[in-house]
């Protein structure tokens, strides 16, 4: 059954949308206007990134950069920054501000002469495509003049002046210069998306610029920059003005569903079809869900429809998927025009909702939803949930179909849904753990009580944090201090304890497969899971599974594929991704080279693999689930009741003691990425029943 018939008759039009309502409180310091020419809304208008040069007719790079309103309003907007040490800029959806600020503050000199334009990006795929577009319109090769540096991947040279970059990575610079010398101005973007990251690196940028002053350094420039924030939070945070671009942004029909639909992915997969059944094929879409697993699925489901519609007068249909842990290159293939006659439909995750434009996406379709990892202090477990987004999200999403011309969007929700959603997202920063933030504090010197978050983290996950480092071994004392083993931590970008499995497997002497486990517990799954292919797909897992558990499948999954020469066919015949497989592959590389620099023993364990769950078990004690007469689990720690994930290699038996590496929360707790536990082992390493240090 279908979620509408037709647009207008089954969905309720709000009309087009005024994107001005993106920012909720419009400052009152500066407002800049574009009253002195109207430029026509023209469907050729490049709004912020694509990372192909498209023919545009006789439209150049340097033409459409003069289209945008960031650039026409150049004079007065440097003007403001010269003026003040750190600014907030909203610039609405379409205004330009992600590529062609860092241009202009280099052009005009403003940056200084040596001095590096650093533009953060919550988002890889973000900073990536940001990075290659900007690049293009400077007429360089990426790496030299612009470049960029993700997790994993660094793409810049000693000729690097304006570099984007990750928050994550910005604040493991500041880990070993507080200062930020190597930046004369930093840009802060998509600052409401508030992730733990963001929110560390607005303090950490502010003390940053403080500390140059004390004493006596060059200066460093502040901008931090949004479609969508609390304007009041954020100047009274800085003690800086607000100044406000308005955008290029096309008017959007918004079509809210009529009822509730209780399966958001199917609606949007019925409304996609609808929309590529009426509509030119010029006219591409872009689907929000909510992660891999989904999209996968998805894609599989609409590309058998889509094979279907061959021959029956339809466009030709090319389903691109779109998420975090995809490697860069296949990201960047949704991002390439579509052929004429060809129309792309893209199932992305919530990377699709920022400073990345699409080019070619007029239809817009919104479930409402984004997977998002909360922790609960009181159980001391990271919970991955299916969650309503917030009005602020809805509008970023809404906005994606009216970068380049007139758009719409569909939202699979109601319109008295949408009315009771929050205003803005909760800060990451209120709702997740706390310890790999405490560690990176500590690691430039920052006790996490005493630093000035724009929102405070709750006091029992601060407590929480510090009590989790402190039995890995990386903190002692009050006020906390790194140990030795917590500076070597420091070190990796991983989960701390992730760090320590790969610290203790040295005393294990299986650092070769403690690297391989976490590299693919660093990324998305690497199984498939084919809706009409499942039995298959579980019988071609069977032949890699492991009494032992899920890591020790992980294991033996790795070691053949590295064996394989034909990867690509060996996976699709074993129901893997190649791709997922292939991102471990680099992590393990990058992770390899910091065990390197540590001095970290190498070693293998071979065929004996307890060693490997031994290691886990150091990083990993406080997951711990314990069977009970019932045949039910509990945690622990906390007494939560859990099951195993039907994923897992273990949902068939009943060991007694199991450790287990996330929580999934839907009607149930499900714990996924287990392995087998000897309770012996606790008493070896001096582990009392709780998995505690005696």
């Amino acid at each position: 059954m279908g979620v509408h018939d037709n647009a207008d008759s089954k969905y309720i039009v709000m009309g087009s949308s005024n994107f001005s309502k993106l920012a909720p409180k419009r400052p009152t310091t500066v407002v800049f206007n574009d009253n002195s020419s109207k430029i026509p809304k023209q469907e050729d208008s490049q709004q912020n990134v694509q990372t192909e040069n498209v023919d545009k007719g006789n439209i150049t790079l340097q033409q459409q950069r003069k289209s945008l309103p960031v650039y026409r309003l150049r004079k007065r907007l440097l003007e403001e920054i010269r003026r003040n040490s750190t600014v907030i800029i909203i610039g609405e959806t379409g205004s330009g501000k992600t590529t062609q600020i860092p241009q202009l503050l280099l052009s005009s000199g403003i940056a200084g002469c040596t001095g590096c334009i650093g533009i953060t990006q919550p988002r890889r795929v973000a900073a990536v495509s940001v990075a290659r577009r900007v690049a293009q319109e400077q007429g360089v090769e990426t790496g030299k003049l612009v470049g960029y540096c993700v997790r994993f991947e660094d793409v810049t040279s000693s000729q690097t002046r304006i570099k984007y970059l990750t928050d994550g990575m910005m604040v493991r610079e500041a880990m070993t210069d507080e200062i930020l010398s190597n930046y004369s101005v930093v840009i802060l973007d998509e600052a409401h998306e508030r992730s733990v990251q963001t929110d560390v690196l607005l303090g950490v940028a502010r003390r940053a610029q403080n500390l140059r002053k004390l004493k006596n350094l060059p200066p460093l420039k502040l901008l931090v920059m949004s479609a969508t924030m609390d304007v009041d939070k954020f100047t009274k945070y800085f003690q800086a003005p607000a100044v406000y671009l308005e955008g290029r942004q096309h008017p959007v029909k918004i079509y809210h569903a009529v009822k509730s639909q209780e399966d958001y992915a199917f609606s949007a997969l019925v409304t996609a079809f609808q929309i590529h059944r009426d509509n030119p094929a010029n006219e591409d879409i872009l689907v929000f869900l909510t992660g891999q697993e989904e999209i996968e699925a998805a894609a599989v489901s609409a590309r058998q429809v889509a094979k279907q519609l061959d021959g029956q007068g339809y466009p030709s249909l090319k389903v691109f998927p779109l998420y975090s842990a995809l490697p860069t290159h296949q990201q960047l293939e949704a991002f390439k025009p579509s052929p004429p006659g060809m129309r792309k439909l893209i199932l992305s995750t919530n990377v699709a909702e920022t400073s990345v434009t699409i080019g070619g996406i007029r239809h817009v379709i919104d479930t409402g939803v984004v997977k998002a990892r909360t922790h609960h202090p009181t159980t001391g477990l990271d919970m991955l949930r299916v969650e309503k987004v917030s009005k602020a999200q809805a509008w970023q999403r809404t906005g994606r179909a009216g970068r380049e011309a007139a758009g719409k969007c569909y939202r699979t929700y109601t319109k008295e849904e949408f009315e009771r959603m929050k205003e803005m997202p909760v800060p990451e920063i209120q709702r997740c753990s706390l310890a790999g933030v405490a560690l990176q504090l500590l690691a430039i010197g920052v006790d996490i009580t005493t630093f000035d978050f724009m929102d405070k983290p709750p006091k029992d996950a601060v407590d929480v944090a510090a009590t989790c480092l402190e039995n890995l071994g990386a903190i002692k004392g009050s006020p906390p201090q790194l140990t030795t083993l917590g500076r070597t931590m420091s070190l990796f970008p991983l989960d701390p304890r992730f760090t320590k499995v790969i610290l203790a497997s040295v005393d294990h002497q299986c650092l070769e497969e403690a690297l391989t486990v976490i590299s693919l517990l660093s990324g998305e799954s690497i199984f498939t899971d084919p809706p009409a292919k499942r039995q298959q797909a579980y019988v071609a897992r069977s032949r890699f599974a492991s009494p032992e558990g899920d890591h020790v499948t992980l294991l033996n999954v790795f070691r053949g594929y590295t064996n394989t020469k034909q990867k690509k066919v060996w996976c699709h015949d074993n129901f893997l991704h190649h791709r997922n497989l292939e991102y471990a592959v680099e992590v393990r590389h990058q992770l390899a080279a910091l065990a390197d620099r540590a001095n970290l023993e190498r070693a293998s364990c071979g065929t004996s693999t307890d060693r490997l769950r031994k290691a886990l078990l150091e990083g990993l004690h406080d997951n711990l689930a314990e069977l009970q007469r019932d045949q039910t689990y509990v945690t622990v720690n906390s007494k939560q009741p859990v099951s195993i994930h039907p994923s897992s290699t273990l949902h068939a038996s009943k060991p007694p003691l199991i450790l287990f590496t996330e929580v999934i929360a839907t009607g149930r707790c499900y714990i996924r990425g287990l392995s087998v536990i000897d309770s012996s082992w606790l008493t070896e390493k001096g582990f009392n029943a709780a998995g505690k240090h005696d």
